[in-house]
């Protein structure tokens, strides 16, 4: 392990044995290098060693995690540190915030026709995933962890069966007067009420698929108005 000039890897121990700098370690060396000798070749040499000795041990650097300013654009849940936070909008201003998110189900022909005639099993899709949908507005802060508990002035989730592409057309809205936006509200409608169609329908089919859920505008707040179509 430590007899071959050519065998670098064995180095780190000869630092580690001869650092200790006994007799006992010494003896122990010369004599496995007596009995390796035979096999590997020449050992090193007494001057080899001395000067591995006088060698210093590279350690390991500390990990130390990347620094992320608090100011960053679109970080506002990473503190200088890198971790997640809830953002303080203790400072901020009131005003009326208002967003609008939406979302597609695609149920294929077969699934579509039942929901239209009323038929699956479960009752009323469309009527039973809008009241999922405004439910799941107002639980919002419960399943987003850093999502605040903002009081809802309004919730809306509409559907609409669309015959061209055999799907469901969600639409959610929600509104709050206060210091933070509701965007994140206006999604988690239109994603529970797509979850819930889904369930109401699973037992005809496996097959159905929740697409494109997105905001589609926003205003109120510093950042004013923003739209999809903009």
């Amino acid at each position: 392990m430590f007899l071959r000039r050519s065998t670098l890897t064995f180095c780190p121990l000869i630092r580690k044995f001869s650092s200790n700098n006994t007799p006992f370690f010494e003896n122990a060396i010369a004599e496995l290098n007596k009995e390796m000798e035979s096999v590997f070749g020449d050992a090193l040499s007494s001057s080899d060693l001395s000067s591995m000795n006088n060698t210093p041990i590279a350690h390991e650097p500390h990990f130390v995690p990347p620094q992320v300013s608090e100011h960053v654009e679109g970080l506002t849940h990473i503190n200088s540190g890198g971790e997640a936070q809830m953002v303080d909008v203790s400072s901020k201003a009131i005003s009326k915030r208002v967003a609008i998110a939406g979302c597609k189900v695609m149920l294929g022909k077969k699934v579509f026709d039942m929901v239209s005639a009323n038929q699956i099993a479960k009752g009323d899709v469309l009527s039973v995933a809008r009241i999922a949908g405004i439910n799941g507005a107002k639980q919002t802060s419960n399943l987003i962890p850093l999502c605040h508990n903002i009081s809802l002035t309004h919730v809306r989730v509409d559907l609409a069966l669309n015959e061209k592409d055999f799907s469901v057309e969600i639409e959610g809205e929600a509104a709050s007067t206060g210091k933070t936006g509701v965007e994140m509200e206006a999604m988690t409608a239109v994603t529970i009420a797509g979850l819930t169609v889904y369930d109401m329908c699973k037992a005809a089919s496996k097959d159905i698929r929740i697409m494109d859920v997105q905001l589609e505008h926003k205003s109120g707040g510093k950042s004013g108005e923003w739209s999809r179509e903009q």
